[in-house]
């Protein structure tokens, strides 16, 4: 099933954040319909860095790649803003679309961007916006490739040119709206209120960010579509990385640390290690 066709349905789509191959298979294994490739999980697991713009087209989209060379889950794909201007941002949906992804989110903070929960962010104009959502639209090859235009202006222009903003996107021709950080429930509603029925919305859920965090049946009872939550993994493996290392690094062996961990044969079945063996042996050829 597509995206498209999936945001047809009255339940809130779930995306959970990825950044490679095995939390993509380990993300579908537990029953997603759609996972979400983050550029600031891309920058902290790749680059070891902080989301504020360093990651590049050519290392999203390989990583997009590779995940869709492992699981037909749909995936959202964060374009940033596009990585330039508007012909930029038609050339991402391009390469974008080649990598396998189902939907490209892109946003109207100027560049180098940063995380939409970081403070100090700035915004390029709503009219150079439109020109990138439409220019994008043009672009796209399958009308199944979805844009959802974000907006970061709650933080920097306040509630009602963020919710302007968001207006005009969806006049140029967004498929989504994520209407970024919102403050409070408040908010939430006010929002949900005025794109009823019009468009779907994405909430963002960031542990420890500006949004108060909620669930998915909250969320859907608000008037969102699509909840992300597209850094908690790698908080979650952040964390239990640290504590590996510093057991290893204290006690000189994994014995410790062996309940928290899978062990050889564990990852091999959780990989599928034996029917990836099992298929290439059907191409063997004896001579």
């Amino acid at each position: 099933m597509s995206l498209k066709v999936r945001l047809q349905k009255q339940d809130i789509l779930v995306a959970p954040g990825v950044y490679d191959g095995l939390t993509a298979s380990l993300a579908t294994e537990a029953g997603f319909e759609a996972l979400y490739l983050s550029g600031a999980a891309v920058a902290y697991t790749r680059l070891g860095r902080p989301d504020i713009g360093l990651s590049t087209c050519s290392e999203m989209a390989d990583t997009m790649a590779l995940i869709a060379d492992r699981t037909d889950t749909p995936v959202i794909i964060d374009a940033d803003t596009g990585f330039g201007n508007a012909l930029n941002a038609q050339r991402t949906m391009r390469i974008y679309e080649r990598a396998g992804a189902a939907a490209l989110q892109v946003e109207d903070q100027s560049y180098p961007k940063r995380c939409g929960h970081l403070a100090d962010k700035t915004l390029i104009s709503t009219s150079e916006m439109v020109g990138k959502v439409a220019a994008m639209a043009d672009a796209r090859t399958s009308s199944e490739t979805l844009i959802i235009a974000r907006t970061d202006a709650i933080a920097v222009e306040g509630f009602s040119a963020a919710v302007d903003r968001a207006e005009a996107f969806l006049e140029a021709g967004a498929d989504v709206l994520f209407i970024e950080a919102p403050q409070d429930r408040e908010q939430m509603q006010a929002m949900s209120k005025y794109f009823a029925g019009r468009i779907p919305l994405l909430a963002n859920m960031v542990e420890g960010g500006e949004t108060p965090i909620t669930g998915a049946e909250d969320l859907q009872s608000l008037g969102f579509s699509i909840a992300i939550f597209p850094g908690g993994i790698v908080r979650a493996l952040a964390k239990t990385a640290q504590e590996y290392y510093r057991s290893l690094h204290t006690n000189g062996s994994n014995q410790p640390f062996a309940d928290h961990m899978f062990d050889f044969k564990g990852l091999n079945d959780v990989i599928g290690t034996a029917d990836m063996l099992k298929k290439g042996a059907q191409y063997d050829r004896k001579r």
